[in-house]
């Protein structure tokens, strides 16, 4: 291996561990011990190791570091620190009797999240193989909720229902909990290996003058950083569950419109697709 490809490795490495620290750390304690202060952590540790899964991507591109070595290593970290740990996460936080309904409910949801985001990120490896490097249309958006996104969703929605702010406005039966939760690592898991499309972050730009996209810019970053520093379980709940809802609901739109029409054509799920 040439030494340039050291760097973008060891940084896919860094977030690899993260997600690897979240699953050992929360497998040594007792089920049903996941209070907020521990989902929190593994929250924050799984947002550096998606800021590293970017970040090593950026770094080969940009120092012509990419290999088919760095490739299969970046797909293998993202299954685990945004398949298995947030599926490990839901189970921690629940204290479920063996043999139960709800037993049953968690234990479904847990696979069948990790399993779809392992699909997810396969099919990504395939479609991106086949794909045109000179293909900017299809760079715009992603075919399937990419599944750093859906663990943020996962994640959100465990660590909202444990905030401190949701325990002082109303008592949520954790039976409830658990058959929500439920529902949520299901919906995640349809969505990534879902046909619709989800825009990517990087392609996402706004027609308007540039003082007042100034002025929005620097607003809905105090806010965003207030919200952080306070209300850390609202703010990541309500990015990452406006993304998938912003996805949806212009898909939903596409659908509506017809093919027939240009409008949001982008979003066209694909339905010509082998898997």
């Amino acid at each position: 291996m040439r030494r340039m490809y050291l760097v973008p490795n060891v940084i896919t490495a860094f977030g690899l561990a993260c997600g690897l620290y979240v699953i050992f750390k929360v497998n040594m304690i007792e089920p049903g011990s996941g209070d907020y202060e521990v989902i929190l952590t593994s929250a924050l540790l799984l947002l550096v190791a998606a800021l590293a899964d970017f970040i090593d991507g950026a770094v080969a591109r940009a120092i012509h570091a990419e290999s088919e070595f760095g490739y299969q290593f970046d797909s293998l970290a993202d299954a685990i620190s945004f398949g298995v740990a947030p599926a490990v996460l839901f189970l921690k936080s629940l204290s479920v009797e063996q043999g139960t309904l709800f037993s049953f409910l968690a234990a479904s949801g847990a696979m069948v999240y990790a399993l779809c985001g392992v699909l997810r990120l396969v099919r990504f490896n395939v479609l991106e193989k086949k794909q045109d490097p000179d293909d900017k249309l299809a760079k715009k958006n992603f075919t399937g909720l990419p599944i750093p996104a859906a663990a943020a969703g996962a994640v959100s929605a465990n660590l909202f229902f444990l905030s401190p702010v949701l325990q002082e406005w109303t008592a949520v039966h954790f039976h409830t909990r658990v058959i929500v939760l439920f529902c949520v690592m299901i919906l995640l898991g349809y969505f990534m290996v879902s046909k619709w499309k989800f825009p990517s972050l990087k392609s996402l730009n706004f027609r308007m003058p540039s003082f007042p996209l100034v002025v929005l810019t620097v607003l809905a970053s105090v806010f965003i950083l207030y919200g952080i520093l306070h209300f850390f379980s609202i703010v990541l709940a309500v990015l990452s569950w406006a993304y998938i809802l912003l996805a949806v609901v212009l898909s939903f739109i596409r659908i509506i419109v017809g093919k027939k029409s240009k409008t949001l054509a982008d979003f066209e799920p694909d339905d010509d697709m082998d898997f």
